[in-house]
């Protein structure tokens, strides 16, 4: 590039221009040891409330007090929550979530699937209700395969990602990004679909025929519908843990209920059921007559409707994709969350089916299947008034509870999805950062967003909605299944090998029949939407990874040519004098950006600069922030890049020093940093560098961080001079 400084070439052999740390400072004086090996190179600046360690004679951070806060800042803290301490050591521990949680948190989207599915599901049977006994069988027998299958996907992939990481790893990235856009449309719609669904159990209670202050029932569900999405994504800001707490109480309660409800069914028709089965056997017996359906119409029917109930078995992935979030060990503790989910599930979903049957529910356009099956239980136990009233209403309220903490899933999956393709450069790599409340903030606003234009646009209608829920479900279920049926095949001759092929082949069949049935019967009602969404979304995905493609080939010639920078003359190791002028250059990982930014710091003003200090900070965001560890290897990791920016501003003759600071948010931790440093060197100058192009375009800014420019907008607040210096891409 035509402003790259070429330095002059090496003279001393002796010096540290390799910018290893491990690497003894020469010894100019002739003394046992220089100076220097006794100072730090890099001083940790901590910028935590709690921060008591030493500085090495660095002014301390001042933490603002709450009467410093602005209106708006106290107002976020109250809605978010005040920051998270980093210098805790348990803080992982502590928003980690152990099984139990986890079923609460993300098997709640499975279990609230029975809520619609097996309704949609014996809807279909018409007036061949008999035939619900097979359905019940089938769909259990299905929640178990598939939830067995994802059982093996967390023990081959115990870091999380789920379909997309499977599909990536096994079938290739191009089909990888397929099985993440699938993905993250189903989490879009599983936040959708259960809080309309709720909005549907909820208002069943009170009716759809009336209207109040201009408008009717329908709009005021729709209304507290969208009002209810942006509570929940207020709620996630706060954190994962917080927000799962918080609805714990509901998920038990909702358990309480169907357990009382199905149970009690089943139980007050034991006495019939010699009756239920002479109706099932006359049932078939009759259809397999001439004058009936036959035996493949038969079978069509049950396969139908089977299909049909395809949103029971959503949710199943949602272990997979956010093992991240899963307490030590996480295996262990993602296997126990699946096994909670799968018979929960199986039992939930074929229990209401077997009770739809025993007590003659048939579906009515103002109340919902389970509604009526709580109705009728009711008026069996013999609970007329109010007590009857009471048993519907508090079991309706918990399902549309449940349906809310089902919404959760989507909330706490689709950022995590988001967030591992950011690291692959598919999305852009902002949707991996943290908020100070360590929360993958932006992919809780895209998912939100998203979660309420869908229900604007179906109107909260829960069967279109379930259609294009289950098809993106169900591409990412067929491509997993595919790719570890892939993996399997080239480990079959392995002691569990062949096992386990056999049963993700048969979870293949399962998910490309339930997928190819859906879309084949409901193509035109949800299905092209769904799937024209889906592949526009793969398409952008494409463009963004294409173009950060480019960038990385013009950032590695950059690196190649200053990569290995030669220096001159004896490393300087005096300390940096305060009293004399300072170049505080902002640097991230050690590479040609960082030492552009340094040569052309010092061809600024060339003579004038008497030290140069290196100011980084270790961004903590969801790909590193992955265990109770996660903060020290950051640091570990951010100080030795400083180190080797500090060997070599000394081996050309500068006097130098690092300063550093851990935190989620990249230009609040580097404003708290600047501001100290300038405290220490009163006369510095503040340089970072940022990418600029021929033309300067939409995507471009949308694509890369404006950190520099927003830091340099609160330090000229501040009072401090920063010079921001070009590196273009051409």
């Amino acid at each position: 590039m035509s402003d790259v400084i070429t330095p002059p070439n090496p003279t001393d052999p002796d010096s540290n221009a390799s910018g290893d740390p491990a690497r003894a400072e020469p010894n100019l004086s002739g003394a046992a040891a220089p100076q220097a090996a006794v100072r730090p190179k890099v001083i940790e600046l901590d910028m935590t409330p709690t921060a008591a360690a030493a500085t090495g004679g660095v002014p301390p951070v001042v933490v603002r007090s709450d009467d410093e806060l602005t209106i708006s800042e106290r107002m976020k803290e109250l809605v978010i929550g005040k920051p998270r301490d980093l210098a805790d050591k348990s803080i992982y521990h502590n928003l980690s979530l152990v099984a139990f949680l986890a079923w609460v948190g993300l098997g709640a989207d499975g279990l609230s699937s029975s809520c619609y599915g097996p309704a949609e599901a014996f809807g279909d049977l018409g007036e061949h209700t008999y035939l619900a006994v097979f359905l019940a069988l089938a769909t259990a027998m299905t929640v178990c395969v598939i939830s067995m299958c994802y059982s093996q996907i967390i023990e081959e992939f115990p870091s999380g990602g789920g379909g997309y990481l499977v599909a990536s790893k096994l079938l290739g990235p191009r089909v990888g990004v397929v099985a993440g856009c699938a993905l993250l449309v189903g989490y879009i719609l599983t936040i959708s679909v259960s809080i309309a669904a709720a909005g549907d159990a909820l208002f069943g209670l009170v009716g759809t025929h009336w209207s109040f202050a201009g408008m009717t029932a329908e709009q005021w569900k729709l209304f507290l519908e969208g009002v209810t999405i942006c509570g929940m994504i207020v709620l996630n800001l706060r954190g994962v843990k917080e927000s799962v707490l918080v609805l714990l109480p509901i998920f038990l309660v909702f358990l309480a209920t169907h357990v009382l409800v199905i149970g009690g069914a089943i139980v007050l028709n034991l006495a019939n059921a010699d009756d239920v089965a002479r109706q099932v056997i006359d049932g078939v017996g009759n259809e397999l007559k001439p004058s009936g359906l036959g035996l493949l119409g038969l079978l069509g029917l049950l396969i139908h409707a089977y299909t049909h109930g395809a949103g029971t078995y959503t949710g199943i992935e949602a272990v997979s994709n956010s093992m991240t979030l899963l307490r030590e060990p996480r295996v262990a503790t993602g296997k126990r969350t699946m096994f909670y989910m799968a018979v929960s599930l199986a039992v939930t979903a074929g229990g209401l089916m077997i009770a739809y049957l025993l007590l003659n529910i048939t579906p009515q356009d103002d109340k919902t299947m389970n509604q009526l099956l709580t109705e009728s239980f009711a008026a069996r136990l013999g609970l007329g008034g109010w007590p009857g009233w009471l048993v519907v209403m508090i079991t309706m309220v918990s399902e549309g509870a449940l349906l809310v903490v089902a919404a959760q899933a989507g909330f706490i999956g689709g950022p995590a999805t988001l967030a591992t393709m950011a690291r692959d450069s598919w999305v852009p790599h902002w949707y991996g950062n943290l908020s100070e409340r360590l929360a993958t903030h932006n992919g809780v606003m895209l998912m939100g967003l998203s979660a309420l234009v869908a229900l604007l646009y179906t109107h909260g209608n829960v069967d279109l909605l379930v259609i294009m829920y289950a098809i993106n479900v169900f591409v990412t279920f067929s491509l997993s299944m595919l790719g570890m049926c892939r993996l399997c095949w080239e480990e079959r001759g392995e002691a569990k090998g062949g096992r386990r092929l056999a049963m993700f082949v048969t979870g293949l069949i399962v998910c490309v029949a339930i997928l190819g049935s859906t879309l084949w019967n409901r193509f035109h009602e949800g299905g092209r939407v769904t799937v024209a969404v889906a592949l526009a979304a793969v398409a952008i995905c494409l463009l963004i990874r294409r173009y950060y493609g480019t960038v990385v080939v013009q950032l590695r010639r950059l690196n190649e040519m200053l990569g290995d920078l030669p220096t001159t003359g004896q490393p300087n190791l005096a300390e940096p004098d305060p009293s004399q002028p300072t170049a505080a250059i902002l640097v991230g990982g050690y590479g040609g950006l960082g030492i552009h930014t340094l040569l052309n710091s010092i061809r600024f003003a060339p003579g004038y600069y008497k030290n140069v200090v290196f100011l980084s900070v270790g961004v903590l965001d969801s790909g590193n922030f992955k265990g109770a560890r996660a903060v020290d290897d950051l640091r570990r990791h951010t100080q030795l890049a400083l180190e080797r920016f500090v060997d070599l501003a000394r081996a050309n003759g500068f006097p130098s020093k690092g300063f550093m600071a851990i935190g989620p948010d990249a230009v609040d931790e580097l404003e708290n940093l600047c501001v100290a440093v300038a405290k220490l060197f009163p006369r510095a100058t503040f340089f970072a560098g940022q990418l600029v192009f021929r033309k300067d375009t939409w995507y471009q800014r949308l694509l890369h961080n404006e950190t520099a420019w927003s830091l340099q907008r609160r330090l000229q607040w501040a009072g401090l001079p920063m010079v921001i210096l070009p590196t273009r891409v051409k």
